[in-house]
């Protein structure tokens, strides 16, 4: 097996190192049955002027997964010429693909638009630690073009005690943290929005609504329908296929108190591979998955070849 560094040198598309100019929103064409793999990880060169919070917005990016594919970056001055990672290669959250699907592990929504073999991507602003956003079915329930804002009394009471009051409404506009877009969903109290402020999307910093850049939530509201459904999930290891390899993406997990040891996320990992049967009879390689999980880069890469066979045992297996 290929060491990490080079598995994911392997991922980079053939027009690699390019200069920072904005890419084409996330569309990609779905993979053909019993594949799960979308787009190609790309490089970009900084320019002088470059910040992460700057290259994450022109490609559809969010902060934390730019950082997390570039580490040892300096994030507010990467400087002039430094080949930057665009983490634009993603494995498909297990489960339907239909409708919205929304990962809050890795920050990011999925729109599968019905009867369409297209798959749309979006960076996420989720619900930071004491207003976790919720793992939950839902539906869009209602969409809202230029909405108002009334702070509900919980956010009205924590903004007081913090010396910072909050009007009781604020009108739509450019001051209007929801945003030119809002959608209500079926679990009560929470939205997809818009935002007006630029920095934060792909970070944990709402009280539990996905925030979205104002030109994706825009596209996103064009696209979808009231009573769309939404699945929420919490998965920060994705397994895949593409071109009968097996591919692991792996995220920090979300932690609402504490840090997970390195043999929680291990046994989260082992788990995930024993609950679904078709890893059951491939022999991975086990030192690859380890660095991959010590990584938490956010990259698919390549855990197993095909040919391979054995069973996983986690009782055999250890890290």
């Amino acid at each position: 097996m290929l060491p990490r560094a080079v598995a994911v040198t392997r991922c980079l598309s053939l027009a690699a190192v390019l200069g920072s100019a904005s890419v084409q929103a996330l569309e990609f064409p779905l993979p053909p049955p019993g594949e799960d793999v979308i787009g190609q990880v790309q490089v970009i060169k900084a320019k002088y002027e470059d910040t992460f919070a700057d290259i994450a917005t022109a490609n559809d990016l969010g902060y934390l997964e730019m950082v997390a594919a570039n580490p040892g970056v300096d994030p507010w001055l990467p400087g002039e010429g430094t080949e930057i990672t665009l983490p634009t290669r993603f494995i498909l959250p297990p489960g339907p693909r239909e409708g919205i699907v929304i990962n809050i592990a890795e920050y990011r929504l999925y729109y599968y638009p019905k009867g369409q073999n297209v798959v749309y991507t979006y960076p996420l602003g989720i619900g930071r630690e004491g207003w976790g956003s919720p793992v939950t079915n839902a539906r869009i329930t209602t969409k809202v073009p230029n909405p108002g804002w009334t702070p509900p009394k919980s956010i009205l009471a924590e903004h007081a005690a913090n010396g910072d009051p909050l009007p009781a409404y604020v009108p739509p506009g450019p001051d209007n943290p929801l945003g030119p877009y809002k959608m209500g969903l079926s679990a009560s109290g929470y939205l997809i929005h818009g935002s007006n402020k630029k920095f934060g999307i792909g970070m944990r910093v709402s009280h539990g609504c996905f925030r979205m850049y104002n030109d994706n939530v825009l596209e996103l509201a064009a696209m979808v329908a009231v009573g769309t459904s939404v699945r929420i999930v919490n998965e920060p290891y994705k397994f895949g296929r593409a071109n009968g390899k097996v591919l692991l993406e792996a995220h920090t997990p979300l932690e609402e108190s504490g840090h997970e040891s390195v043999v929680d996320k291990h046994t989260a990992v082992i788990n995930a591979l024993l609950k679904d049967d078709q890893f059951s009879n491939l022999q991975l390689d086990w030192d690859m998955l380890r660095e991959v999980v010590a990584a938490e880069d956010g990259l698919p890469v390549e855990i197993a070849q095909p040919g391979q066979q054995a069973v996983v045992h986690s009782e055999t297996q250890a890290f």
